[in-house]
């Protein structure tokens, strides 16, 4: 048996082992700063595998930096240990749900699910801090390296208070935001499918940072679009210089040659150009030219009208847009058009059915996506209870729900990691509700302590996420209530996961401490305060099972056993389990079965482990905690 990591992957480490693969041949030995021997990358054998230039030292080059942008590449790469502890009380319909509200700081959560959502994320929406000067800022610890997380088990200060006020009289302004976004973007880009899809909002205070940042992490030819959102409706006569009347939503895709954006519903309006004159079977159309500008080879014949006979032929610099046997099979299928008299210009039938959606525009005009004072009432709507909503500048729902048309399919995960009011949840609630569509939602938002509000403290929200799992929990039942024939079996509820330390005690990761007086007390290697569920989602998070999982709890000659995702994995956190339980859960054949350390009832049920599962099902990979 293996025993669990329990700790995120290093991506500096597997960075390394990716070039070693490749170029194993540039892979050497140095002395580092303390005198020790470690691994490292000859750059001039490098070099001369790559064949191209290398820039080296202060030489000049094309290159995005600032002050700690190494600190940045070193925070998204360092491991931490940490996990997230399940939260029923807060959750709604935890067994069934596939739709997840984490609370914690995004920075480590994103480095949680490394594994565990690694390409499987098909579209990420965030709406960031825009650093304006007078908002908050993740403010990230770059003093430490690899084991100084691990050494503390990836713990920060007691208070968890991760937020500052970043003022445009910080001398770092710039830099403290590109640190704190820089690492986040770049843990995000390897959750995306290949065909995955990126929408960040921002303002024009970053706007050309982010974009920096992300032809960085992205790459340029993988750049969408830069999309004007208008976010108001009216002109504000008050501005001093001009009425700042839109804002930013950048666009990029994880592999352009996957990607495709979708097509957002045709209107009322648009369908209205479509009749069909000739009650053709295939349905409504409308006629399209045959003709071109310019000069083309096998653009001129003659087009004769099956219903009169008479003989067409192009007006002089046009040319017919379709080649000869082309144009023999679109009137032998009845789709070239010759009027109600067979005597009108030959036309091409453009059917509805064929068109599918329309093309959206990179301008989001309010009356299509929403607008801010929109965003204020569905919130209002939601908290009817309260006189001062929780948010000044919320999304509106449409906006969102939109994006998600074009952004992701039916079946999708869509992630926010600044989640916030949660309209990202509310939009896809709503989305799904009237699409009878599939797509789960991922939301990450810090505990972050609500400012000025006492109405909303009464009533039990004292942070921003407190907040955000109220707006989910009102949307589902809203949507619910008001359409309760189509909407039985949509899935309105949310698994709540909370950041926290690892379930291991320290001496998990640090067994050179272990001492006589302390061993006869570490016995067990687990947190006295840590539930076997809890130890669940660690052991799911270490071994990419998706934390959504269907969860079925049984007992085994006595013992709790959990099934996840239907026998993918198999855990049993009890104490004393003998060769009875074992047995059972080595005939059910998961493809991963996991124990603690302690819990075997005895050496004989040790020795006898491996050979029980070499019976029933040798296949199955066991794992000790």
């Amino acid at each position: 048996m293996d025993k669990l990591k329990m700790h995120t992957p290093n991506k500096a480490d597997e960075n390394f082992a990716k070039l070693a693969a490749m170029f194993p041949n540039a892979v050497t030995e140095t002395i580092d700063e303390n005198g020790e021997v470690v691994r490292a990358i000859d750059k001039d054998v490098l070099m001369q595998e790559i064949s191209t230039a290398v820039v080296d030292g202060a030489e000049e080059r094309y290159q995005f930096t600032w002050p700690d942008k190494k600190k940045a590449v070193l925070a998204a790469n360092s491991p931490i240990a940490k996990t997230l502890r399940p939260c029923r009380a807060e959750s709604v319909d935890f067994d069934n749900t596939e739709n997840l509200y984490i609370e914690g700081d995004n920075l480590d959560v994103l480095k949680l699910l490394q594994e565990t959502y690694l390409g499987k994320v098909k579209m990420i929406y965030i709406d960031p801090p825009y650093n304006t000067g007078n908002d908050f800022v993740y403010n990230d610890d770059f003093a430490e390296n690899t084991e100084d997380y691990l050494d503390r088990s990836g713990q920060f200060d007691e208070e968890g208070n991760r937020l500052v006020l970043n003022t445009e009289s910080n001398g770092r302004f710039h830099t403290d935001w590109l640190n704190m976004i820089y690492p986040r973007l770049r843990l995000a880009k390897d959750l995306l499918t290949d065909d995955g899809v990126i929408f960040i909002s921002i303002d024009e205070n970053e706007i050309q940072n982010m974009r920096k940042i992300c032809d960085e992490i992205y790459g340029e030819t993988n750049f969408i679009s830069q999309l004007g959102w208008q976010k108001v409706y009216s002109p504000k006569n008050q501005a001093r210089y001009f009425s700042n009347d839109y804002e930013f939503i950048l666009c990029y895709c994880r592999n352009i040659e996957f990607f495709k954006l979708g097509m957002l519903p045709r209107t009322a309006e648009m369908n209205a150009r479509y009749k069909n004159p000739d009650n053709d079977p295939r349905g409504d159309w409308k006629p399209g030219d045959c003709v071109g500008n310019g000069v083309r080879k096998n653009g001129y014949y003659d087009v004769i009208s099956p219903i009169t006979g008479k003989v067409f032929n192009v007006p002089e610099g046009k040319h017919w847009v379709y080649a000869p046997d082309t144009m023999k099979k679109l009137l032998e299928d009845n789709r070239i058009y010759f009027g109600k008299d067979g005597n009108a210009f030959p036309a091409v039938k453009q059917f509805l059915s064929d068109v599918g959606g329309r093309r959206a525009s990179n301008l989001l005009l309010y009356e299509d996506y929403g607008h801010t004072d929109m965003a204020k009432k569905d919130l209002i709507k939601l908290f009817s209870d309260l006189v001062k909503v929780p948010f000044d500048t919320p999304k509106p729902v449409k906006l969102i729900k939109m994006l998600s048309i074009l952004g992701s399919g039916e079946d999708d995960i869509i992630l926010d990691f600044f989640a916030g009011s949660a309209t990202t949840a509310q939009s896809i609630l709503e989305l799904n509700a009237e699409e009878s569509t599939h797509r789960k939602f991922v939301l990450v938002q810090l505990p972050e302590p609500l400012e000025d509000n006492d109405e909303a403290n009464k009533i039990g929200l004292n942070t921003i996420s407190d907040v955000g799992m109220e707006r989910i929990r009102r949307a589902g039942a809203k949507i619910k209530e008001e359409n309760p024939m189509t909407t039985a079996g949509l899935d309105t509820g949310f698994r709540v996961l909370k950041l926290d330390s690892t379930n291991m005690k320290d001496v998990y990761y640090n067994p050179d401490e272990l001492t006589i007086e302390t061993l006869m007390g570490t016995v067990d290697n687990i947190k006295e305060d840590r539930t076997p569920e809890d130890l669940l989602f660690q052991v799911m998070l270490d071994l990419g099972v998706l934390l959504s999982s269907k969860i079925e709890q049984t007992v085994i000659a006595g013992k709790t056993v959990y099934n996840v995702a239907g026998g993918f994995l198999i855990a049993c956190f009890d104490e004393n389990v003998t060769e009875e339980t074992i047995t059972a859960v080595a005939k059910m054949k998961p493809y991963y079965f996991v124990i603690r350390d302690s819990s075997m009832a005895g050496d004989s049920v040790a020795a006898n482990f491996d050979q029980i599962f070499e019976a029933y099902s040798k296949d199955t990979v066991r794992k000790v905690m």
